[in-house]
């Protein structure tokens, strides 16, 4: 059953605080003057008490079960000297005047009540929800927006609770019909047989539908080839699943996983056979982008191999650069000295002609760093892999050039040959004039790939690498999709149709503040680039933190400020006051504040509750979040086995769930004063921390700038600490990607309008779409003396800042493709796309994509227009500063709570992964959330004894304080132990 403090339904706390009295419950003087119609002052009082309760309520509660702080605040403010009795308060409920009153009460405040007709409104809108939600909190919630935003008067959460449930059962049973009904009998004989165990094997179909692939050695893609081999198969035979909503492919996917077969099997026929088709289909697409992962990584791998053995190569041949060198001296010698040019150089070659001749053909085929030569040896390894993704991918291209397509066909039909060369005039007669007249490989590879001049004959293995690289690049660009697959699907199917964007585009403009009219945005940034860059250069000569050295800017280091007076006297008094607590006594405090355990209800929201839910809760959290595992965990704490904590986890958490919890973390943090003494909340940082991770999976890479493989934990954290979103993405991916995410996601209350990040968030397709996502993008810049300006136009010149701009903006590309940029925005904004899909596109050179381009020359300007103001504003660096410093500090707060298993994420899966970096950011906002409850405490009281308390001190405080909580030890989950309640009012200083 699911509570009413799940909700938001809205209810009175057990204390009203003296100041929400004041601010939310004093009548006003026109309430007052309204309440006169009531003739006797006892009539007033009631119809004045239930006003306020109704508008902080919109429901109408007896009068004997409102809060005693309310009802004697009322009577004080209306000069009573005692409130009316609970007996005359029960009378005055039985009596004409509270149906009158309520009549009054509903004209003033412009409140209606639900007719049947708007109860069959309600149903609808409850339809709408379940097909996104499948947790009944979840529905109500959205019922009570819906019911306040139409100014009705809320019906009892018992009448709400019966309509979530009613359409969550209909929508539920609709897709499930949905699916089965194009499921035909050999369908069904398949998943029944998935759920056999056959006899000698130790695992059923059921478990091997789970697979995931592991260290990608040659033998394991091999083996995981034939893995999907097999699930295509059986995807063939299965009904199409989306026409179903997103949310409830996600759910069910989410509840097969987590049910064995033998659980499977036990289900309702109807409900089995649709959880096991939307799991085979989500598996299958899974396993198509995993084998597209694997495609590009190889590649990807052979270029950086090749690439080293050039380097190894070049320095080795240092001799034969000397020696050939020397050779063309003696020749321009003989030269000079003789008159018979050919016999000089003969003089000097004499029957070494040939030799000579090699040596500069091998010298000039490795020249200008052209590595692809060296791609070859560890090509041959590979290449029966790289055809085998290429015959089991589904490719499809996004755009009218054929090129690709065509060249994927020839590689396929070539791929038995057993010729060192291929005629293409013979094989592809339509392709010799395309490959000839386009640039679709580097031009330093066409003499090596290219046999003859008119591009009729190629050398094959060249051919094949060029084709493979082509290939990789343009699966990133998103030039090319894998079609049934999930992360390289075709973007544009998730983009909103131009009738829903001219329906959506004007109030997207009024919500971001942005000009959408194309001639009118570029005017409007235009002038905006105009006038910075001449405010800059005029104030220039009177910048003393930046100078241009060698046409190169260069910005002074930032003179970092020091700690208050007596700061580390007023630090060591604070941690003697803090004094020591157990890492679980945190926890059990912080979950005893919020009740967190109420957002892991079972993942079909039908299953019964678990015994000692809390208990259990808090065990799992400071399982996965400090890394001891369920078996550690269990000897640590009596009270539960291994089993009960790791069936938590699978049952029951999904990374939805977490993000929820961590969201309700995040709102009772920023009720805090000492949060406002850091920061404004107006600013956030991204940035990325290498997690370890066992070799013996897809996901873990090894990372040259960090080291070691892994993968990489990315947070947004806010200026006042509070880490507000996480991510969890592989050490290739580049990280700049996902820094729109965090923002996006963020549905806490703490909402961020500036996004700080570390070099690698300043590309320029970033700039460009967080710029009409109505968000201000300034990351730190560590190499700006690298970076380029660029002028509003051709014509512009400066006098002291001329030397720093390489080019100017082109508004006519900006304006011809504003509204395709502007259709991506709105697709994100509502939720159809996710910034990082788009940016992972985006983020790669396509020669193909007009998008690309544009998103590229938004960027321009925008980038240019930071930097102007990145220069100029000593203060913005050191905000940047500041921001970025702190995401760092939280980056090794979060690894200080992750400290078992040596700080190694032990688990395989990357569901389970994405998981664990989740609970880990959950317990370290815990954690920061007591910290500020307890120096508050301490710092009242360190005022209150006269100890002098600053503004400058109180920001020079961090809630990443560890020297009070106890990581190790004996683990004790007292449940009773007596938790002091939060002080959200308590001023720290008077």
């Amino acid at each position: 059953m699911t509570a009413i403090q799940e909700t938001a339904y809205p209810r009175f706390p057990t204390d009203i605080p003296p100041s929400e009295l004041d601010a939310v419950y004093t009548p006003t003087s026109h309430e007052v003057q309204w309440a006169q119609r009531a003739k006797q002052p006892q009539q007033r009082f009631f119809l004045l008490l239930h006003l306020k309760a109704y508008q902080k309520l919109g429901f109408f509660m007896p009068s004997e079960a409102l809060p005693t702080d309310l009802v004697q605040h009322v009577a004080q403010q209306l000069g009573l000297r005692k409130p009316p009795t609970k007996t005359l308060r029960k009378q005055y409920d039985q009596s004409g005047a509270r149906n009158r009153h309520a009549k009054w009460i509903r004209e003033y405040v412009g409140s209606r009540v639900m007719s049947g007709q708007d109860r069959l409104w309600l149903a609808k809108q409850a339809l709408s929800a379940a097909e996104s939600r499948e947790i009944l909190a979840d529905i109500i919630n959205i019922l009570l927006e819906e019911l306040v935003r139409h100014r009705f008067e809320l019906p009892g959460f018992s009448v709400l609770l019966r309509i979530a449930k009613e359409a969550r059962s209909e929508v539920n049973l609709r897709c499930y019909r949905t699916i089965v009904s194009g499921l035909n009998p050999s369908g069904k004989r398949m998943i029944n047989a998935l759920l056999e165990v056959p006899r000698g094997d130790g695992f059923s179909g059921w478990q091997r539908l789970k697979r995931e692939p592991r260290k990608p050695t040659n033998k394991e893609i091999r083996s995981y080839l034939q893995h999907l081999k097999w699930l295509k198969g059986m995807a063939a035979q299965l009904p199409d699943i989306k026409p179903l909503p997103v949310a409830k492919r996600e759910q069910f996917a989410n509840e097969a996983r987590a049910l064995d077969a033998a659980k499977m099997a036990r289900l309702e026929a109807r409900k089995r056979y649709a959880l096991a088709v939307t799991l085979i289909h989500h598996q299958y697409a899974q396993s198509l982008d995993d084998t597209a992962e694997l495609l590009v990584k190889m590649v990807q791998q052979l270029a950086s191999t090749a690439e080293q053995h050039l380097q190894t190569y070049q320095l080795e041949q240092r001799q034969r650069t000397d020696r050939l060198v020397s050779c063309f001296r003696s020749v321009l010698m003989a030269m000079e000295v003789g008159s018979d040019a050919a016999n000089s150089v003969q003089t000097v070659v004499g029957e070494e002609r040939q030799y000579w001749l090699d040596e500069c053909e091998e010298h000039l085929a490795y020249a200008g760093n052209n590595y692809l030569p060296f791609m070859l040896r560890p090509f041959r390894a590979k290449r029966s892999l790289l055809y085998n993704c290429l015959e089991i991918l589904e490719f499809q291209s996004t755009s009218s050039d054929p090129l690709s397509m065509e060249l994927i066909r020839l590689l396929k039909e070539t791929r038995r040959l057993k010729v060192e060369s291929l005629d293409l005039e013979s094989l592809a007669p339509n392709l010799v004039g395309t490959l000839s007249s386009t640039r679709w490989i580097p031009e330093k590879w066409r003499a090596l790939v290219y046999l003859d001049a008119n591009a009729q004959q190629v050398h094959r293995k060249y051919f094949e690498l060029a084709v493979f690289t082509l290939i990789k690049q343009e699966l990133k660009s998103g030039d090319l999709f894998v079609a049934h697959s999930d992360r390289f699907d075709d973007y544009r199917e998730h983009l909103v149709d131009w009738d829903t964007y001219a329906q959506e585009i004007s109030q997207f403009g009024e919500e971001v503040e942005l000009q959408t009219d194309p001639k009118e945005l570029c005017r409007h940034l235009k002038e905006q680039l105009t006038n910075a860059s001449r405010e800059v250069d005029a104030a220039f000569p009177a910048n003393t933190h930046a100078e241009i050295q060698n046409g190169r800017i260069v910005i002074k280091r930032n003179q970092a400020s020091g700690l208050p007076a007596n700061w580390q006297a007023l630090d060591n008094e604070i941690t003697r006051r803090l004094g020591s607590r157990s890492i679980v006594d945190v926890l059990v405090d912080a979950e005893q504040w919020l009740g967190l355990h109420r957002h892991f209800g079972p993942l079909s929201g039908y299953q019964g509750r678990v015994e000692d839910p809390r208990l259990r809760f808090i065990a799992t959290l400071f399982c996965y979040g400090c890394n001891l595992g369920p078996s550690q965990t269990a000897d640590s704490i009596k009270q539960l086995n291994r089993r009960q904590v790791a069936w938590l986890n699978l049952n029951h958490i999904t990374e939805e769930r977490l993000d929820k919890a961590i969201t309700q973390v995040i709102n009772a943090y920023k009720k805090y004063e000492l949060p406002g003494f850091w920061g404004t909340g107006r600013h956030a940082a991204a940035d990325g921390t290498k997690w370890n991770l066992y070799e013996q999976n897809l996901l873990s890479e090894y990372h040259i700038r960090y080291g070691g493989y892994g993968g990489i934990g990315y947070y947004h954290v806010s200026d006042t600490y509070i880490a507000l979103f996480s991510h969890f993405i592989p050490c290739g991916v580049h990280e700049a990607v996902y820094i729109l995410d965090g923002l996006l996601k963020n549905q806490s209350d703490i909402q961020p309008d500036t996004l700080h990040g570390d070099t690698q968030a300043q590309s320029y397709p970033v700039f460009g779409l967080s710029y009409l996502l109505g968000i201000r993008l300034m990351p730190r810049i560590r190499n700006i003396k690298d970076l380029n300006f660029f002028r509003p136009d051709r014509r512009f010149r400066y006098k002291h800042i001329e030397a720093l701009f390489k080019g100017h903006i082109d508004w006519q590309r900006i304006e011809t493709h504003l509204p395709d940029m502007l259709r991506v925005a709105v697709s994100i904004k509502m939720g159809r796309v996710s910034a990082s899909t788009i940016l992972r596109r985006l983020g790669t050179y396509s020669r193909k994509n007009k998008l690309y381009f544009a998103f590229k020359e938004l960027g321009k300007v925008v980038r240019t227009l930071f930097l102007l103001n990145y220069i100029d504003d000593l203060e913005l660096r050191q905000t940047i500063h500041a921001a970025t410093n702190k995401n760092e500090q939280f980056n090794g707060f979060a690894k200080w709570c992750f400290f078992g298993s040596d700080g190694t994420i032990t688990a395989n899966l990357r569901h389970e992964q994405q998981k664990v970096v989740k609970y880990n950011h959950l317990v370290a906002n815990m954690l920061v959330l007591h910290n500020v409850e307890a120096l508050t405490r301490v710092l009242r009281e360190m005022s209150a004894s006269g100890i002098p308390l600053s503004e400058e001190v109180l920001k020079a405080l961090s809630p990443y304080r560890t020297s009070h909580i106890n990581r190790f030890g004996d683990y004790s989950l007292d449940l009773k132990r007596p938790v002091d309640h939060q002080l959200y009012e308590l001023g720290i200083i008077d």
